[in-house]
C-alpha cells in the first residue's frame, strides 16, 4: 500500500511542479521564435494569465457560516471548530490549491495540546496521496510523505481504523518507534480521517484538473509573442545610424587621441573631416511593431474567452466606466464558476467537520443530514441596484429583519454577536433598572402579607 501510495505521488510530482511553475509565473518557454537565437532567452516575458485567472476566483471564495440541518442560525460549535482552526485563513489556501494542482486534501486528527478541539489540517497535493475504492467512492488509505529538515524521509499512512507513523531506512519503511510511542494510533473510526478535493472532477478520474490548463496554451503563445517584441525593440524599433567611407582613424580629438565609442557616436560622427563625396551618412527607419500590439491583444481576446475573466481584466480599459448593472453582467460567468466551486468545496468541508464531531463527540452526526456551509456573493458588490429593486417588486414595504440584513451583509457569527450585545447595552435604561432595584429591595423590607380568602373577616377583625 505504501509502495502505491509512493508510486501515486511520483507520477504526478512532474505534472505538479509544471502547474506550480505556471502559477508562479516561472515556466520556461520550449522555444522562442524563429528569429529569436537561443541566446537571446533574457528577453523572455510571461504575462502571468494563470495567476490572476485563478486568484480572481479565490477571491470570490468566502465562508459567512456552518450550519446544522434545520437550524437557522450558525452554529456555535461549529464555529468555535472554524475559529479553533483557523479556517478563514486556510480555506482560501485551499480553494487556491485546488485549483492549482486539480486535487486537494484536509486532514482531522486528535489534538494533544487541546483535546476539545481537534485539529483540521489542509495537506498539500504534492505530499499526499490516497487510494479510493472505484465501487464504494471510498477511501481504502491516504498517505502524507514529506522531508525533515535533516533529509530524513518520515510519512503518515492513514487507515480506516488506525493512523501509522512511518520513517524510510535503508531497507525501506519501518515504523516509526519514539519512546513509548509505539508509532500506531489506533482510533476505529471506520473511515480514513482524509478528506479529498477535487477541481473540475470527472467519473473514474480521482486526480481532478487544473484551472490552468485552458489558459496555459494561450499563456505560451502569449509569451512567445511579448518575448519577440523586446527583441524587436532591442533592435529594429529605433532608428539605425550608418556611416560609409570612414574609419576609426576619423575619430580623434584636437590632440590626435581617438575617442570614446559613444563619444563618436553622438559628436565626432557628424564632424568628420572627409569631404561629403567620400562620406555617406543616414538612418534606417524603425521597425512598426504594431504587429505584435495586436497578435498580443488577440491573445488576450482568446484568455479572456476560456476564463469567463471580463477583458477589461487584461488591462482592455476604457475612459467610461462600466455601470454596476453592466459590471455584475460582465461577469456573469466567473461570478457561476465561483458558486459551482463553493458547492463542491462545501460538501467536502461538510465532510471535514462530521469528522470532527465525531473526534469531539465520540458520535456521528445523523445520517442524511450534512452541515452545510453558507458562502458569500461572490459577485461584485452592487448593493445600491439590488436594494432598489428589491424595494420596486416588494412595493416598498420592509422584507428584511434585522438579523437578515446581516446576512445581506455579509456579516459573520462573531460580528452578529457582537452587535447583539451593542443592542442590548442600548436597550438598557439605568434610571429604570435603579427604579427596578429600589422597588425589590423595598418589597423585601416590607413584605406584603394578603389575607386568606377563605378566612372569617370577624376572626381577623376586619
Amino acid at each position: 500500500m505504501v509502495n502505491k501510495l509512493s508510486g501515486q505521488l511520483g507520477n504526478l510530482s512532474r505534472q505538479d511542479k509544471l502547474h506550480n511553475a505556471y502559477y508562479e509565473g516561472a515556466q520556461r518557454l520550449k522555444h522562442i521564435g524563429l528569429a529569436v537565437p537561443e541566446e537571446f532567452r533574457i528577453f523572455e516575458l510571461v504575462a502571468n494569465w494563470p495567476r490572476m485567472y485563478v486568484d480572481e476566483v479565490a477571491r470570490r471564495q468566502k465562508v459567512k457560516g456552518i450550519y446544522r440541518p434545520g437550524q437557522g442560525k450558525a452554529d456555535p460549535d461549529l464555529q468555535e471548530a472554524f475559529t479553533a482552526n483557523n479556517l478563514d485563513a486556510e480555506i482560501p489556501i485551499l480553494a487556491k490549491e485546488n485549483m492549482i494542482f486539480g486535487r486537494m486534501f484536509a486532514t482531522v486528527g486528535t489534538n494533544e495540546d487541546d483535546k476539545d478541539h481537534p485539529l483540521i489540517t489542509m495537506e498539500s497535493p504534492r505530499q499526499m496521496a490516497c487510494l479510493v475504492n472505484q465501487r464504494r467512492r471510498r477511501m481504502d488509505a491516504a498517505m502524507r510523505k514529506f522531508q525533515e529538515q535533516d533529509g530524513t524521509q518520515v510519512a503518515t499512512l492513514f487507515l480506516p481504523d488506525k493512523t501509522i507513523q512511518l520513517v524510510q531506512s535503508s531497507d525501506g519503511w519501518d515504523i516509526d518507534i519514539v519512546g513509548d510511542d509505539t508509532g500506531v494510533d489506533p482510533h476505529n473510526l471506520g473511515k480514513v480521517p482524509v478528506v479529498l478535493f477535487l477541481n473540475r472532477r470527472r467519473l473514474g478520474k480521482w486526480h481532478g484538473t487544473t484551472e490552468m490548463a485552458d489558459v496555459i496554451p494561450l499563456t505560451d503563445a502569449c509569451a512567445r509573442a511579448l518575448t519577440d517584441l523586446q527583441y524587436g525593440v532591442e533592435t529594429v524599433a529605433i532608428q539605425k545610424r550608418f556611416a560609409i567611407g570612414v574609419s576609426r582613424g576619423d575619430f580623434v580629438d584636437k590632440d590626435g587621441n581617438p575617442l570614446p565609442a559613444w563619444q563618436s557616436y553622438f559628436n565626432a560622427l557628424w564632424a568628420t573631416q572627409k569631404s561629403p563625396k567620400d562620406v555617406s551618412i543616414g538612418q534606417l527607419p524603425a521597425a512598426d511593431l504594431s504587429n505584435f500590439h495586436n497578435t498580443v491583444k488577440l491573445y488576450a481576446e482568446l484568455a479572456s474567452s476560456v476564463t469567463g475573466l471580463p477583458f477589461r481584466y487584461f488591462g482592455a480599459n476604457t475612459a467610461n466606466p462600466a455601470a454596476e448593472g453592466a459590471i455584475r453582467a460582465d461577469e456573469s460567468r466567473i461570478i457561476s464558476n465561483a458558486e459551482e466551486k463553493n458547492a463542491h468545496l462545501g460538501v467536502g468541508l461538510g465532510w471535514t467537520l462530521a469528522l470532527y464531531e465525531r473526534l469531539r463527540t465520540g458520535e456521528w452526526p445523523e445520517a442524511g443530514e450534512p452541515f452545510a456551509v453558507d458562502w458569500r456573493n461572490p459577485a461584485t458588490p452592487t448593493k445600491a441596484e439590488e436594494a432598489d429593486a428589491i424595494q420596486k417588486l416588494n412595493g416598498g414595504t420592509p422584507v428584511l429583519s434585522r438579523e437578515g440584513s446581516w446576512d445581506e451583509m455579509g456579516w459573520n457569527e462573531a460580528r452578529k454577536i457582537r452587535e447583539r450585545a451593542y443592542f442590548d447595552d442600548e436597550a438598557r435604561d439605568p434610571a429604570l433598572e435603579q427604579f427596578q432595584r429600589d422597588l425589590n429591595q423595598q418589597g423585601n423590607q416590607n413584605p406584603v402579607t394578603v389575607p386568606d380568602a377563605d378566612a372569617d373577616p370577624a376572626a381577623s377583625g376586619d
